[in-house]
């Protein structure tokens, strides 16, 4: 018997440790490539050997974890799913035990864990660290700086406290509630986490059916258009007389005038960058115009539609079954039944949609006038909006599970602490966040469809033929300044 437990408890001991370097492996490649994703937008002129330096170094270490924290967040449902297909399909295979319950589970505290630790303790530190110089009186270096820092996030602190304290006294007017509140680690943290999770879902909410809709201006603005009903040539030909009419407006304005050739330089640099594309245009091949450009706005349109359809379907189970809710019952365990009635197939087709939500989230969020600013550049990226935009991801990629679950785009359990969140197993919530969500996403494809259209009826109007009017006009009117420049020479 003695045996017999010994062994049991050699067999646990495996198994975490192996568990516990598997996660570490994991956790090592998001964070090589979350590193070297912020290294090529970062600002080179921030890297200094000074005492700055040091600081944006540590702001710099602490950006790539909750980075890869962020890319975990989307991972963890694709992983999962992935998991539970090879489960039933190779159920005595040696070489895949250690995928079991036991290690997705793990992961989804992990991420969870980590979620909270990069979001209240990580990002406000690098920030405050990034933003310190020390107290006055205090001898300048990075102990005071780490001083002023911690004294900041204690401040912060006890003001998160007591505002979400003082909010469900109001909400929820219960002795007990109040009391539960004072236990730190059990019930406010969690509490805490489920608010900032409604944020997010609430913010998945705004940019995720704009950047359903952004998307096909996206990949229209990369991929080479048909040149259906469209001569090039003329069109490089304009735009070849306008670059000539603006570089010798250029060239005519004196040196003193900075404002108007700064203005002039500007709107020369976007002549010029059209002039690339509709080179560009004129140079693909007939299959890169005529399939390629096609195939993509199908595919986009067909993911879009069904990210819809599914909404809709999830909405009519709301209002006919109770497990449809996302904090409904918990169904078998890892490896015990398919999700999908055509395997791995099903799960595929699952995975892309939920990559593709992801990814129209992040679009539709740096779409939206409000998060312009956020947008990073190449090399010249602060140190300031890097932890910006890692906060913005974080909040986005923590809340995409629980997001894809209450639309029904995936009937998988929220594990861990996702699935604890008070307000989904609220009917009214999750049922008017469904509806919001398919109306808004409607709106905002029938406003890019119709836009297309207009767009598309004003150049079969004769907007061509304007521009070609404007541009003659300009270069007649820039010929008689050029015969007086060459008389009074």
């Amino acid at each position: 018997m003695d045996e017999d437990d010994v062994s049991i408890r050699e067999q646990n001991f495996h198994s975490q440790v192996r568990e516990y370097i598997i996660c570490f492996l994991l956790f090592a490649i998001l964070y090589i490539v979350s590193y070297f994703i912020i290294r090529r937008y970062k600002r080179k002129a921030d890297e200094q050997e000074d005492e700055d330096a040091v600081v944006n170094r540590i702001s710099l270490f602490l950006s790539t974890f909750t980075l890869a924290v962020s890319a975990a967040s989307v991972l963890l449902l694709p992983f999962s799913i992935v998991s539970n297909e090879i489960l039933l399909s190779f159920p005595q295979n040696y070489y895949i035990k250690w995928l079991n319950g036991s290690l997705i589970h793990g992961l989804w505290n992990l991420v969870s864990l980590f979620s909270n630790l990069c979001l209240f303790v990580l990002m406000p530190f690098a920030f405050f660290f990034l933003e310190s110089e020390g107290f006055a009186g205090l001898k300048k270096g990075i102990k005071a700086r780490i001083l002023e820092t911690l004294v900041m996030l204690i401040l912060l602190a006890l003001l998160i406290f007591g505002i979400v304290w003082v909010a469900s006294a109001l909400i929820d007017n219960d002795t007990a509630s109040k009391e539960s509140l004072y236990d730190l680690w059990d019930f406010y943290l969690p509490y805490l986490y489920s608010c900032i999770s409604l944020m997010g879902c609430l913010l998945l909410l705004l940019c995720t059916p704009v950047g359903l809709s952004r998307m096909f201006t996206v990949m229209g603005q990369l991929l080479v258009k048909p040149t259906i009903l469209e001569d090039l040539d003329e069109q490089i030909y304009i735009i070849t007389l306008k670059e000539e009419i603006l570089q010798r407006k250029l060239n005519g304005v004196s040196t003193a005038v900075e404002f108007n050739s700064l203005e002039l330089e500007h709107e020369l640099d976007n002549v010029r960058t059209m002039k690339t594309k509709l080179e560009r245009r004129k140079k693909a091949s007939a299959w890169e115009r005529n399939l390629v450009y096609p195939a993509v706005m199908i595919l986009l349109l067909i993911e879009t539609s069904s990210s819809v359809i599914l909404v809709a379907c999830n909405i009519l189970r709301l209002l006919v079954d109770e497990t449809a809710m996302p904090k409904g019952s918990r169904g078998p365990g890892i490896g015990s039944v398919s999700l999908f009635t055509f395997g791995f197939l099903g799960a595929a087709l699952e995975i892309i949609l939920i990559f593709y939500l992801m990814v129209s989230s992040v679009v539709g969020f740096y779409s939206l006038c409000f998060f312009r600013t956020f947008i990073p550049k190449k090399d010249d990226t602060t140190m300031t909006k890097v932890i910006g935009n890692c906060v913005s991801i974080l909040v986005l990629s923590s809340a995409l599970p629980v997001m894809s679950r209450t639309l029904g785009v995936t009937r998988f359990d929220l594990l861990g602490d996702f699935g604890r969140f008070n307000w989904l197993g609220n009917f009214y919530i999750v049922l008017s966040y469904n509806l919001l969500f398919t109306i808004m996403t409607t709106l905002c494809l029938i406003r890019t469809f119709t836009s297309a259209v207009r767009e598309e009826l004003l150049k079969a109007i004769g907007l061509d033929k304007l521009q070609l009017s404007n541009t003659s006009r300009d270069s007649e009117s820039a010929k008689p300044s050029t015969n007086g420049h060459q008389k009074a020479l």
